[in-house]
């Protein structure tokens, strides 16, 4: 093509959308790159350069949700053959053929890189690396994704501190990706994953890449309520796949709540058996827990439980008597019961000995301690309760209470090692905050203005409250989910890192397995972008739909029922039903 001979500076895109890519025949006289990189500009030649290969109708390279941090991407293109197409590990890499996480995760892109290729074939290393550890580069059009990783995390659990950097080069017949920790090779094999396309003839292509990339927050969570309505285990799992197509990393599990008590415990069975739903069908047990914590693993993803008190607490008191509070009516009893009793010392027996249990189920060092809404009427009314806050010195203040209660439970958390995190309405009400170590924001109105007070304050923050998906809403306001700027407000440098990150609420008053997915996607992945990329790369809705709406039709191709975001088609409709 004559119109492509004299274009020789690279072309420079903030969105992420690569220059397009073209036929084998026109590759080598292009040699036109597209960048995506911070503070860097767009070049009106790109524009030209697209709308030209727009209008001849030429295939256009695909995007990486959520973008990296920098993309560089050229139209030179590699023909992929699933026959020939192999993952290794680098020679210097600390995790080699064996590594559970890594291993694993190779067979599973592999199907997600080729979803029409259904052989079975599940050997991918070659002969010669099974045997010496070395990638065969000799064979004609063999293409092999070689990773390497610095530690050999293989059998670990992600962290709080876990490295997700990587970085990811692609060129003609292998792809180079290294990372720090196994969790970064992850990120990097999705975003390859995604760089792979299909022409029109069904074959597979990749073009050639640099990308470099990290999160710009460490907690990406979303938050599924089993509580309100059970979720089974499938559409528990379904949705980890999901999050990490779209690079989360933490399951916030909110277990029980007042309308249900699910989770099957080995040392107060009763809990279960009596606050479930059904005490058969509709719990977890710890086998179930052991399945969704090991699917997670090998996500990259953390499972955090949460056990909310004092309130939020009603169906525990059906498997656990003289728990809650009684709740008087006129100097008698009324038979009804209100927050778990702080006034007892069986209550932090209790309390002690299921939080053990808990630590020990699930390995992640934070654990969510709730705290949130808790009605102090039943406590008002209850004259034991008051005498009791007489007797500590409260006087009628009945934050003072929850204080102490909220307290004493942190302290038994911290001596199993674990580091809480609670709702923000115990930050409001708590005058002891350095008890405290991370508060999540959830409530609306100026959401930045309690984030600003309790980075002041000393303390870690999760943002929540511009991410509550659970009401109903049309898809196409998932605008508003992604122009979220979490570190807009008034402070230091340091205050500012001390938001570690963001989270996506599904509570489950609406919303059970029939519903969860659609509801949640795409417009979860909006506030995914918001949390790992560079926001003054994805500041702008308008240049982020394209790529979101593509995203979408990937999710719909791996079987994720992601609501439509306006009219179209997908290449690859939903074929699950």
């Amino acid at each position: 093509m004559a119109w492509g001979q004299n274009i020789s500076e690279p072309c420079l895109l903030k969105t992420g959308i690569g220059c397009p890519a073209v036929s084998a025949g026109d590759e080598a006289e292009m040699g036109v790159m597209s960048t995506v990189s911070s503070g860097q500009h767009t070049r009106p030649m790109c524009y030209l350069l697209l709308l030209m290969i727009l209008q001849l109708g030429l295939h256009t390279a695909e995007g990486v949700w959520p973008l990296p941090q920098t993309l560089i991407s050229s139209t030179e293109r590699f023909h992929l053959s699933p026959q020939a197409f192999y993952f290794g590990y680098g020679r210097q890499s600390a995790a080699q053929q064996g590594c559970s996480v890594l291993d694993a995760a190779f067979k599973r892109y592999f199907a997600l890189i080729f979803p029409d290729y259904t052989s079975g074939r599940w050997n991918l290393f070659s002969d010669k690396n099974e045997k010496d550890g070395t990638l065969p580069f000799n064979v004609d059009k063999q293409f092999t994704v070689e990773v390497s990783v610095d530690h050999n995390d293989c059998d670990g659990y992600p962290n709080e501190s876990s490295s997700e950097r990587y970085n990811l080069s692609v060129f003609s017949g292998r792809a180079s990706l290294k990372a720090v920790t196994v969790w970064g090779a992850l990120r990097g094999l999705e975003s390859f994953s995604q760089l792979v396309y299909q022409d029109d003839f069904g074959s597979y292509f990749v073009n050639k890449t640099d990308i470099k990339d990290f999160p710009r927050f460490q907690f990406r969570g979303i938050l599924l309520d089993t509580s309100r309505h059970y979720l089974p285990v499938q559409a528990i799992l379904k949705t980890l796949d999901a999050m990490a197509y779209s690079k989360f990393n933490v399951f916030h599990w909110h277990i029980v709540d007042d309308p249900s008590f699910p989770y099957q415990s080995r040392t107060f069975p009763d809990l279960s058996s009596k606050g479930a739903f059904h005490p058969m069908t509709h719990i977890y047990t710890q086998s179930d827990v052991r399945r969704v914590i090991s699917h997670a693993r090998m996500r990259g993803i953390r499972v955090l439980p949460e056990f909310d008190s004092p309130g939020h607490t009603k169906s525990w008191g059906k498997g656990q008597p003289d728990l809650l509070t009684p709740c008087y009516k006129g100097g008698i009893p009324s038979g009804t019961f209100g927050p778990i009793n702080p006034a007892l010392p069986s209550t932090y027996h209790f309390m002690a000995t299921l939080f053990k249990e808990v630590s020990v189920v699930f390995p992640d060092s934070y654990i969510h301690l709730g705290g949130d809404e808790v009605d102090f009427s039943c406590w008002k009314s209850n004259p034991y309760v008051r005498a009791f806050m007489q007797k500590m010195g409260f006087g009628s203040d009945f934050t003072k209470l929850e204080a102490f209660y909220m307290e004493n439970i942190v302290n038994i958390t911290s001596a199993l090692n674990k580091t809480s995190i609670v709702w923000q309405d115990v930050f409001d009400y708590h005058e002891r905050r350095s008890s405290l170590s991370v508060v999540e924001v959830w409530r609306e109105g100026c959401y930045l203005c309690e984030v600003r007070r309790v980075a002041k304050a000393g303390l870690r923050v999760i943002l929540a409250s511009p991410w509550y998906l659970d009401l109903p809403g049309p898809t196409h306001n998932w605008a508003r989910y992604y122009t979220v700027w979490p570190l807009a407000f008034k402070g230091t440098e340091e205050q500012k890192k001390l938001v570690i990150g963001g989270e996506v609420c599904m509570w489950g008053e609406y919303v059970d397995a029939t519903n969860l997915t659609p509801r949640l996607w795409p417009r979860a992945s909006a506030a995914a972008e918001r949390l790992w990329s560079d926001e003054k790369q994805t500041s702008n809705v308008d240049m982020a739909f394209p790529r979101l709406q593509d995203f979408r039709c990937k999710l719909v191709r791996r079987g994720i029922q992601a609501e439509p975001l306006y009219v179209g088609h997908c290449k690859q409709e939903y074929q699950g039903i």
